[in-house]
């Protein structure tokens, strides 16, 4: 059959009775009543009803078998009158072995043996529509930075050190040097916001050598980073992250209807991100049993506590925790000068979990030489990294953000590999 005439399910639904058409899929389902046989074919845009009289053979397709398929719209029977194709001719391309390795009709399979055969999990409409959202996400990012006027950089992912904590560092042999895998492109962002883009954002792989075998936790994740100068202080951040969450979320309720219906999610627009500092987070969770040191970040507990406090007062999923621990921040976080033990930094909770970092960084040369001393970084060894700050650096600050965790919370996903195709984590190398 000529695949160059086959059209999408969606298109086909759409169409006027006795039209001709030719579609492809997979064999969702067979059901087979005599000489009458009904077949649910899936392609990427849905889920069509061909109905089959006369072939005897249609009874020994299996599920998930490769056909194209061939005939005249009708519309249907059902009282919701949803069309359905009357065959003429069909080709099986390819026929599926039984049993499947996982159940994609129940949907009893456990999360590790459908990550094992994700190629066969992602046909199921559901786990499909998270990433048709992905997708949404990751566009709708890339048009929200261009259209601010960000400009799009690649950084390397192979690199001689670190900026965060070393124990998180994947280390690999480079022609006999040692090197590191990237766990942030936060230098190179600073370093081109120097070099005059200003306004710089990356979408990429980031690596961390954590041992965290948690919900929200992997080794390989995909970051949003954005970098931008001549701020005036970190609240010049947070009003453009909080305008990227806004366009997101619309963006994937008007083109993502579909899918967020089959999820059953509904989302809202934030309308303004409560920014609430580190010192009264904690006074409202002590208030509801949770007390925390002056110096103690947020663990998990102590965010989806905050989420929920959030909102009830104010009606907003999101939430700015800002005014973050000295201790508990990069030697690059800047301090406020009225309070050295803390910094200009915050945290972006979404749904409950901590989706983004961000902070003005510390543009001064000698005081962020100082800085790293404190936190027993020798600037001298990270190659390079000095002269973005001996040679006109502005005042510039970023964020990074993880696509997987967002997904993950703006869906409402229990598990983070739920939102990323081929996760890597502690346990998983393949597939």
């Amino acid at each position: 059959m000529d695949l160059s005439k086959r059209e999408y399910v969606n298109e086909v639904l759409k169409k006027k009775d006795d039209s001709k058409v030719l579609v492809a899929g997979w064999v969702q389902k067979i059901k087979s009543m005599g000489n009458l046989n009904f077949i649910d074919l899936r392609d990427r845009t849905g889920v069509l009803q061909i109905v089959a009289k006369g072939f005897n053979d249609l009874s020994k397709l299996t599920p998930e078998s490769v056909i194209v398929a061939s005939g005249v719209i009708k519309k249907g029977q059902k009282k919701s009158g949803e069309k359905e194709l009357i065959l003429e001719n069909y080709e099986l391309m390819n026929k599926a072995e039984t049993p499947l390795p996982i159940d994609l009709v129940q949907e009893t399979t456990q999360l590790d043996k459908r990550i094992n055969n994700r190629f066969l999990d992602v046909r199921n409409p559901k786990v499909s529509a998270i990433f048709k959202i992905r997708s949404e996400v990751f566009k709708a990012t890339v048009d929200f930075f261009s259209k601010e006027g960000f400009i799009n950089i690649n950084t390397p992912k192979i690199t001689s050190a670190g900026v965060e904590s070393g124990a998180e560092l994947f280390e690999v042999n480079y022609f006999n040097k040692k090197a590191y895998l990237s766990q942030s492109p936060q230098i190179y962002k600073q370093m081109m916001v120097a070099a005059g883009f200003e306004k710089v954002y990356e979408i990429g792989p980031v690596f961390r050598a954590e041992k965290s075998r948690t919900v929200r936790h992997l080794t390989e994740f995909t970051g949003i980073d954005m970098e931008m100068g001549f701020i005036k202080d970190e609240n010049d951040i947070m009003d453009v992250v909080e305008e990227l969450m806004k366009y997101i979320i619309k963006r994937t309720i008007n083109n993502c209807k579909y899918e967020l219906d089959i999820l059953n999610v509904k989302l809202e627009i934030p309308q303004n991100i409560p920014r609430i500092k580190m010192k009264e987070v904690k006074l409202m969770l002590e208030k509801e049993g949770k007390k925390l040191k002056e110096d103690d970040d947020l663990d998990a507990e102590a965010e989806k506590l905050i989420a929920k406090i959030v909102k009830k007062k104010h009606n907003c999923e999101f939430v700015f925790v800002t005014d973050y621990p000295w201790s508990k921040r990069p030697f690059y976080h800047m301090k406020p000068e009225n309070n050295k033990n803390i910094t200009r930094s915050f945290d972006l909770i979404f749904n409950g979990t901590e989706i983004a970092t961000g902070a003005q960084r510390e543009h001064r040369y000698n005081i962020l030489k100082q800085q790293g001393k404190e936190k027993g970084v020798n600037l001298d060894s990270i190659k390079g990294y000095n002269d973005i700050f001996r040679f006109g650096c502005p005042t510039h600050g970023g964020i990074g953000l993880g696509l997987d965790r967002m997904v993950q919370c703006l869906l409402k996903l229990e598990n983070i590999r739920e939102s990323i195709l081929l996760p890597r984590d502690p346990d998983r190398l393949t597939p």
